[in-house]
C-alpha cells in the first residue's frame, strides 16, 4: 500500500519550509518516528520523523527545496493493510463519504479534523489514513513531531547548523571526525576551517590543496580577482521572517529611542567578586545578567514597558509576568528567544537561563515556545564593541533595550575626575503605550541599578 506525507504546518502558521537535508533515501526502510528529514522554517530548524513503517518509495523534493504546507513531501510502501474500519471504497476508486461528513487529512497544526453535526467522534489512532484506490493519506497525529523514542536506536548525528554542513561538505571533511571547540559542543565554521587546515599538508603540499584553496578563497578580499563579482542569496527562513518583522515594526510602531550613559564601576566589581566565589563555580556571571536582572525589576515599577497594543480589540495590554528576549546573532540570522517568567529567577538562576537560551539559539534548536511570547528585550552592542545604537522593537513588544561596550575613560567622581567603567544604555520604545517621561523614569532605574547594584534591594 502507498502512503503520503505531507509538509505538516509546523506551528506559528507559517506558509513553508526549507528541506535542510534528507536522512532517508528511496528504497530505504524507515520505523516509526524515525528521523526522516530536517527542514527549516522562519523560526527554527524541525526534525521530521516518519508517520509510516516501512520502504520509501519515493522523495518529491531535493535539499534546498521551499516546500508549502501541505505540499507531498515522500512517499512510503507499506506492508499494513487498510484498517478494518476504513471508509469503504467506491466503485469509481474514491473513498465512499457519507453525506454529512467529508473526512479531511489532520496535519500537526491544522485542527482537529471537520465533525459531523450530531455524531459523536472517536479520537483518531496515530497514523490513521483515509483510503483512495491503493493509497493511504496520513492523518497525522497532533503529537507527530513531539519527541519520541525510535524503535531502533540511530546514530547520533554531530550538531552544526545548515551553512557549517553546506561548508563541510564543499571541503570535504568529515562532521564526525571534527571536535567542537566551544562549551556548546555546537561545530563552528572555524572549527571545520581548523580541520580542514590540518588535513592539508597530509594529503598534498602546503598551499595546494582543494581544501585550503577553498579557504583562501572565501578569504580573498574584494578586488583581488579572486571572487565572483557579485554573489546572489535566496532571502529564505530566518533572514527573510526577520526582515518582514522589522519592516512591520518600523511601520507600525511609533519608535522613540533615548540614551544613557552610567557609571557602572561598582557592577564591574560586583562581578569580579562572584567569579572569585567558589560557591558559584560553573555559573558565569556577566554584565548582561545584571543587566537582565535590573530590567525585570524596573518593569515591575514601569509595567507600561511591558506591554503590547492590542489594535483589534482597542486595549492595551500589560503583563504581570516578564518573558526576556535576548537579539541573538546566529549564523541563520537574528532570532530573539526569550526566558519565560525572568522576573521569578535570581541573579544566578538568570544568567544561566540566558547562556543556556542563546547556546540553543546558535545551534539552530530553539523551539517555538523560546521564540514567540515575549514582553521586552535586550539586544547587546556591547559584544561587538559598539557603543550605542537605535534598536528596533521587536513587534509587539513596547520596548527594547540595547547595551554598549563597557569602556574605561575619564569620569566625574566625587568632586574630581577618575579613570571608571562606563557604559551607554540605548532605550527604544512604542510611543502609543510609553510617553517619554515614563520611559525616562524606567531608563534612570535601570542606570541605577547598575550604579548602585545595592538599590536592587529596595526597588520592589
Amino acid at each position: 500500500m502507498i502512503a503520503q506525507f505531507r509538509l505538516p504546518d509546523l506551528g506559528e502558521g507559517l506558509p513553508e519550509a526549507e528541506i535542510v537535508q534528507w536522512h532517508v533515501a528511496p528504497g530505504d526502510s524507515v520505523t516509526l518516528n524515525q528521523t526522516i528529514a530536517e527542514v527549516e522554517t522562519a523560526k527554527a530548524i524541525v526534525e521530521l520523523p516518519s508517520p509510516f513503517a516501512g520502504v520509501v518509495s519515493e522523495l518529491s523534493h531535493a535539499a534546498g527545496d521551499v516546500v508549502s504546507v501541505g505540499e507531498l513531501l515522500i512517499t512510503f510502501d507499506i506492508e499494513e493493510e487498510a484498517p478494518a474500519d476504513a471508509a469503504p471504497v467506491s466503485d469509481s476508486g474514491t473513498a465512499a463519504t457519507s453525506p454529512d461528513e467529508v473526512r479531511t487529512p489532520n496535519l500537526v497544526g491544522y485542527g482537529a479534523p471537520p465533525r459531523a453535526a450530531g455524531r459523536p467522534q472517536r479520537r483518531a489512532r496515530a497514523g490513521s489514513r483515509a483510503v483512495t484506490g491503493d493509497t493511504a493519506v496520513l492523518d497525522a497525529p497532533h503529537d507527530l513531531l513531539a519527541p519520541a523514542a525510535s524503535e531502533e536506536p540511530r546514530h547520533e548525528r554531530p550538531r552544526s547548523t545548515p551553512p557549517v554542513r553546506k561548508l563541510a561538505k564543499d571541503l570535504g571533511v568529515d562532521l564526525a571526525l571534527v571536535e567542537a571547540s566551544g562549551v556548546t559542543g555546537v561545530i563552528t565554521r572555524a572549527d571545520v576551517e581548523a580541520f580542514a587546515l590540518r588535513l592539508a599538508p597530509a594529503s598534498a603540499p602546503a598551499g595546494s590543496s582543494d581544501e585550503a584553496h577553498a579557504i583562501d578563497t572565501a578569504a580573498a578580499p574584494i578586488g583581488d580577482g579572486g571572487g565572483a563579482r557579485e554573489t546572489r542569496i535566496p532571502i529564505r527562513g530566518v533572514r527573510k521572517a526577520t526582515a518582514a518583522a522589522m519592516v512591520r515594526s518600523a511601520f507600525t510602531a511609533p519608535h522613540v529611542t533615548t540614551f544613557l550613559t552610567v557609571d557602572v564601576t561598582a557592577t564591574m566589581r560586583l562581578l569580579d567578586a562572584l567569579r572569585e566565589d567558589r560557591r558559584l563555580d560553573g555559573h558565569r556571571v556577566g554584565v548582561l545578567a545584571v543587566v537582565a536582572k535590573a530590567v525585570c525589576l524596573a518593569l515591575g515599577r514601569h509595567p507600561e514597558l511591558n506591554a503590547r497594543w492590542d489594535e483589534e480589540a482597542g486595549e492595551i495590554v500589560q503583563y504581570g509576568y516578564v518573558n526576556l528576549g535576548i537579539a541573538a546573532a546566529t549564523e541563520r540570522g537574528l532570532v530573539v528567544p526569550n526566558v519565560k517568567d525572568a522576573e521569578a529567577l535570581d541573579l544566578v538562576a538568570l544568567a544561566d537561563a540566558l547562556a543556556e537560551l542563546t547556546s540553543v539559539a546558535r545551534s539552530g534548536r530553539a523551539g517555538l515556545d523560546r521564540l514567540t511570547g515575549g514582553t521586552f528585550s535586550l539586544t547587546n552592542f556591547g559584544v561587538f564593541g559598539v557603543d550605542a545604537g537605535t534598536p528596533i522593537l521587536n513587534p509587539g513588544e513596547a520596548g527594547i533595550l540595547g547595551l554598549g561596550a563597557v569602556r574605561r575613560q575619564p569620569w566625574e567622581f566625587e568632586g574630581g575626575v577618575a579613570l571608571r567603567d562606563v557604559m551607554t544604555l540605548s532605550l527604544s520604545f512604542d510611543h502609543r503605550l510609553v510617553d517619554g517621561e515614563q520611559g525616562s523614569r524606567f531608563l534612570r532605574d535601570v542606570a541605577d541599578v547598575l550604579r548602585e547594584p545595592g538599590r536592587a534591594m529596595l526597588l520592589r
